[in-house]
């Protein structure tokens, strides 16, 4: 798999690869990543609205879209099957993840899709070109496959807390996993998956170019929490986003594809009425 580019790598490629900007901010964060965009991007970069690429049907945020109305929305990007694409952030939870997962989830080659190590952070701080300047392209005819066995429903989780077949890792903060802070969301509980595990995604994440860590340190971290290896491993959040940071840390640990419980706490953690 080809999970991350280095900006070195990017601007050297940057007329042979698609790029998209994935950037998607918290309610509370006062920020607008689209107008961001507008303000400002990497050449060639076309906007990927994270909101709308999910299910328009479902109350949970972020889920997964039904396939055709997925490959409608890539078609009318212009982006094909044989496209390389880049995806990047400027978003605090990495949202290029989620986008990272979701074109794996829906049978892009792992070769063909790669994440931005550092985000537009580390691309401007580095005097990479940016631009106000669109770039458009003709529709294609994008085809899509759906892995779901790179997904998980609450079923899937509750049938897991009693027959253990695989464990469950959540990226939230210490804080809010152990129920010690509220979540943002007012309608959720406090608290976690019974039987879970806890690796904050901020710990994955070098703080001053805000790039993953090296391969040995991601291992270090997993290894601390005494996962059974001989199972499978599986990713949860709030809504499904920093979930995809902790798969893409061990896509590059192990090489294998990330499984996200979809839902999430957003599902699991609501309130009963």
């Amino acid at each position: 798999m080809r999970n991350l580019v280095s900006t070195e790598w990017l601007e050297k490629n940057i007329k042979k690869v698609r790029i998209l900007d994935g950037s998607w901010h918290m309610p509370n964060s006062n920020r607008n990543a689209q107008k961001e965009f507008f303000e400002k991007h990497i050449e060639n970069a076309n906007f990927l609205d994270l909101d709308k690429f999910s299910d328009q049907n479902s109350h949970l945020p972020h889920m997964l879209p039904k396939k055709d109305y997925w490959k409608g929305l890539i078609s009318n990007l212009g982006i094909k099957n044989s496209d390389h694409i880049i995806v990047y952030d400027n978003s605090d939870i990495i949202s290029s993840c989620r986008i990272w997962y979701n074109f794996l989830y829906f049978g892009h080659s792992p070769e063909l899709i790669s994440v931005l190590d550092g985000g537009l952070n580390k691309w401007i701080k580095e005097n990479k070109k940016t631009t106000k300047q669109i770039k458009l392209f003709s529709r294609s005819s994008y085809n899509a496959e759906e892995n779901k066995t790179m997904v998980l429903n609450k079923d899937q989780i509750n049938a897991n807390i009693k027959n253990k077949t695989f464990e469950i890792v959540d990226a939230r903060s210490k804080e809010r996993f152990q129920g010690l802070q509220p979540e943002p969301r007012k309608e959720l509980k406090s608290g976690n998956i019974v039987g879970s595990k806890n690796i904050p995604f901020t710990e994955l994440i070098d703080k001053k170019n805000k790039t993953f860590k090296e391969k040995d340190e991601l291992k270090s971290i997993f290894k601390n929490l005494e996962l059974d290896m001989n199972k499978g491993v599986a990713f949860t959040c709030g809504s499904g986003i920093t979930a995809c940071i902790l798969g893409l840390a061990n896509s590059i640990i192990s090489g294998k594809s990330p499984i996200i419980y979809d839902g999430s706490w957003s599902e699991y953690g609501l309130k009963l009425k």
